[in-house]
């Protein structure tokens, strides 16, 4: 994870990438014991294009293959793990970069989104397994509640979120 990590921040350094914030499974596993995974996910807020919409990997493509790594379909393959750079999910995904927690990784310096961010998205996305991992968010106790409501309320999520409570853990409001 380690050159991971210093790939990420050299990117930053080097102004190919803007702010940044691990999220997904791999950011989790700082809250949560460790989570099976396979990739680790990166949400980076892209430079735009003046003249277009598109979102260009290009730059970063050009970087990491001057550094002499590889790439697996849509992933760069980075200290033997394949990493996805992601454009953040609209304003929660840009509010979660923004407000992503400092921390250290095996001495490198780097950016997690925090718990309730994370949770945020995941019920936005409302998959199964999106399901599961909040159910283990409030099962291990880490997160704020009045930080989650208020973010939940901003971004338009508080309906979804009674609809889990009452759903997944008996409760209704």
């Amino acid at each position: 994870m380690k050159e991971t990590l210093e790939a990420i921040r050299g990117m930053k350094a080097e102004n190919i990438i803007g702010a940044y914030a691990i999220g997904d499974a791999v950011g989790s596993t700082f809250y949560l014991e460790p989570l099976a995974t396979m990739d680790v996910d990166i949400f980076v807020s892209f430079k735009r294009q003046a003249d277009s919409a598109l979102i260009s990997l290009a730059q970063i493509s050009s970087y990491l293959k001057a550094k002499g790594y590889g790439f697996r379909g849509e992933y760069a393959i980075i200290g033997g793990w394949p990493v996805q750079c992601l454009p953040p999910a609209g304003a929660l995904g840009e509010e979660a970069i923004a407000e992503a927690v400092d921390t250290e990784v095996e001495g490198v310096p780097t950016r997690v989104m925090t718990a309730e961010h994370l949770v945020a998205l995941a019920l936005q996305l409302g998959r199964a397994k999106d399901h599961a991992i909040i159910l283990q968010f409030i099962d291990a106790g880490v997160l704020d509640a009045g930080k989650l409501d208020a973010i939940l309320a901003r971004h338009g999520l508080t309906a979804k979120w009674a609809g889990f409570e009452q759903r997944f853990l008996g409760r209704s409001k």
